[in-house]
């Protein structure tokens, strides 16, 4: 599948912008650093050819920020969103949580996102630079010059198990139209499943241990809408707290993972931003998988207006006793 370039997304928003079929363009744009790519507003085709970026650093799943982006004007908002992220864009359509009616989207192909955690592992530090070539990405290092190094060794967990190439949310396509793929996605969580109890206990308070509850994931994720969250509320006793070791701390992310269950894409947002690269897309996943056990294969945002296993009622749902005993072999 050939790469979709950063001149062709500047060309096709300046059109758009020009034709005055929208009036703002949500964009990436480079921040402090190289492989710091930011999400970006752009209202006119200077700022977009001046600061506009794609490329193996545009993880940003825009979704969540139509929810803001089509309150502020009735005017159209154009976005550009990767396969994954038309998952969410349904799926926060089916919880109308923004005006459809406000925004033009433009579906485009994806083959993957660096992960720059893996970057520096395999480079060091100082990196001062960071280009693609076909299917290499040459990083320049204060300290050792060039380095190249495979694409495919340091992309992002999420995409290295992409569920779907295929875009099933736009008004407009750019380049190939993918197909879902058949991924091996939930081959960490049956590991976690084959551990015993106090071997998953270790695991999980090893990594939430380190969190700092800076609310990153809860305020990227794109099921996380909730105008006013639990979590701020100062009488509640759960606000935001320094790290912890105690139970409460696990509890925020063991709530979250619930307040998301049926309604979570597996976008893998939560961990692409946590500053302490906990793996919290696992405990979603999780979910995701035993809903697929207990109820059937269900994909969260496949299509607009799908309910979730968890909020629909069959006859022939799981009885509690049975889902036990599911449990307990898991």
């Amino acid at each position: 599948m050939q790469k979709i370039t950063s001149e062709a997304l500047i060309n096709k928003a300046c059109e758009l912008l020009e034709n005055k079929t929208v009036n703002r363009v949500l964009g990436w744009k480079v921040g402090e650093f190289a492989y710091d790519i930011t999400p970006a507003l752009f209202t006119d085709c200077d700022s977009l050819k001046s600061d506009f970026v794609f490329g193996d650093f545009c993880g940003a799943n825009f979704s969540k920020y139509l929810v803001s982006e089509t309150r502020k004007s009735d005017e159209k908002v154009l976005v550009f969103l990767k396969p994954c992220d038309t998952y969410s864009f349904n799926q926060l359509l089916t919880e109308n949580r923004f005006n459809r009616e406000n925004v033009y989207a433009i579906g485009i192909p994806c083959e993957g996102m660096a992960d720059i955690s893996k970057i520096k592992a395999a480079v060091g530090d100082g990196i001062v630079g960071l280009s693609s070539e076909g299917d290499k990405i040459i990083v320049d290092t204060l300290y050792d010059g060039k380095q190249e190094i495979d694409a495919k060794s340091v992309m992002a967990e999420r995409c290295a198990v992409c569920k779907s190439k295929k875009c099933v949310a736009y008004d407009e396509l750019m380049g190939e139209e993918g197909e879902i793929v058949d991924s091996n996605r939930f081959d960490e969580v049956e590991k976690l499943e084959k551990m015993t109890e106090d071997e998953r206990y270790a695991f999980w308070q090893g990594e939430l241990s380190r969190c700092i509850r800076c609310n990153a994931c809860r305020d990227i994720c794109p099921a996380c809408t909730c105008e006013n969250c639990v979590f701020d509320n100062p009488e509640s006793s759960v606000q935001n707290k320094a790290i912890s070791d105690s139970f409460e701390e696990k509890m925020f992310h063991i709530i979250r993972a619930f307040h998301v269950a049926g309604r979570c894409t597996d976008c893998g947002e939560c961990s692409r931003v946590c500053p302490q690269n906990i793996p919290l897309h696992l405990l979603n996943r999780k979910f995701i998988k035993d809903i697929n056990d207990f109820y059937g294969e269900y994909q969260a945002g496949a299509e607009v207006g799908n309910r979730a296993p968890l909020v629909d009622y069959t006859l022939e749902d799981l009885e509690p006793g049975e889902a036990l005993e599911r449990g307990a072999e898991n």
